[in-house]
C-alpha cells in the first residue's frame, strides 16, 4: 500500500487494522489507493456473492461500501480510532455483473459523527451503486 499523504507508520497501523477484520479475507478485498479522506478497494465478483439475477448481491455491495467507507473515515482520525455504523444507505443503479470497485471518501469528520460516501463500479467503469455512511466516534 502507497500514499502522498500518509506517512509510513499511518500506512502500517491502517494496513494492519484493515487486515485484523475478518471480512476482508472472506471477500478477498484489495486496496487499490488510499489518501487521507479517501479509500479505493476491490472485490472480486464470485457466484457465491450473487442474488437472485446471477448479480452481485446488493447486500454484499452494501457490505463492501460501509467497509470501505469506514477505511477512508480512519485515514483521517486514525487506524485505532473506535467507531460504529450509526445510520446507513445505498442506491442501487444498475445490476453488478462483474467484479466491484469502491471509491470512498470522507464528507465531513466532526468530534462525534463522521460521514462518508462511496461510489461502487463495476470493471466496465459503470456506475452501479451509490451510498452514504454515518459513523458514530466510540471511546477508547
Amino acid at each position: 500500500m502507497e500514499s502522498e499523504t500518509l506517512n509510513e507508520q499511518e500506512l502500517q497501523e491502517l494496513n494492519e487494522r484493515i487486515h485484523s477484520i475478518p471480512i476482508v479475507d472472506t471477500l478477498k478485498m484489495k486496496i487499490l489507493k488510499v489518501e487521507k479522506g479517501l479509500c479505493e478497494a476491490t472485490v472480486p465478483r464470485h457466484q457465491r456473492w450473487d442474488g437472485i439475477f446471477e448479480t452481485f448481491h446488493g447486500g454484499m455491495l452494501g457490505t463492501i461500501a460501509d467497509t470501505v467507507t469506514c477505511w477512508s473515515i480512519l485515514t483521517e482520525i486514525g487506524a485505532d480510532a473506535n467507531v460504529a455504523t450509526t445510520d446507513f444507505n445505498i442506491r442501487f443503479l444498475r445490476p453488478c455483473h462483474t467484479d466491484v470497485v469502491c471509491k470512498a471518501h470522507v464528507v465531513r469528520v466532526g468530534k462525534t459523527m463522521c460521514l462518508a460516501h462511496a461510489d461502487l463500479y463495476d470493471t466496465n467503469g459503470k456506475l452501479v451503486a451509490v451510498s452514504q455512511v454515518n459513523y458514530i466516534r466510540l471511546q477508547n
